[in-house]
């Protein structure tokens, strides 16, 4: 019997607020803006983009575009985003 790998979603996991957060956080931790992109795109799938693109004033379309791998959206747009999940990016000394 063969078993059929299947892809890994990570947007599956992200069920609840402190998981998305951790999240997030460790993303932000790496400091690698592809990955920090990516992680702020499975965040709104889990969501759900249009529930993304109401809080944030972004259409839909726009959002599928900033994140598609290469993009590189305006640091406006990324907040407005972040708002939309409730995340607030705060700084602290390292």
């Amino acid at each position: 019997m063969t078993e059929k790998a299947t892809d890994f979603d990570i947007s599956e996991y992200l069920d609840n607020d402190e998981t998305i957060q951790e999240y997030i956080t460790q993303v932000l931790e790496d400091g690698d803006i592809n990955e920090i992109l990516e992680a702020i795109g499975n965040i709104a799938r889990t969501k759900g983009i249009s529930t993304v693109a109401e809080k944030s004033g972004l259409s839909r379309t726009s959002l599928y575009k900033v994140f598609e791998k290469g993009a590189k959206p305006r640091f406006e747009t990324v907040l407005k985003v972040l708002n939309s999940f409730d995340i607030k990016l705060t700084a602290e000394s390292a």
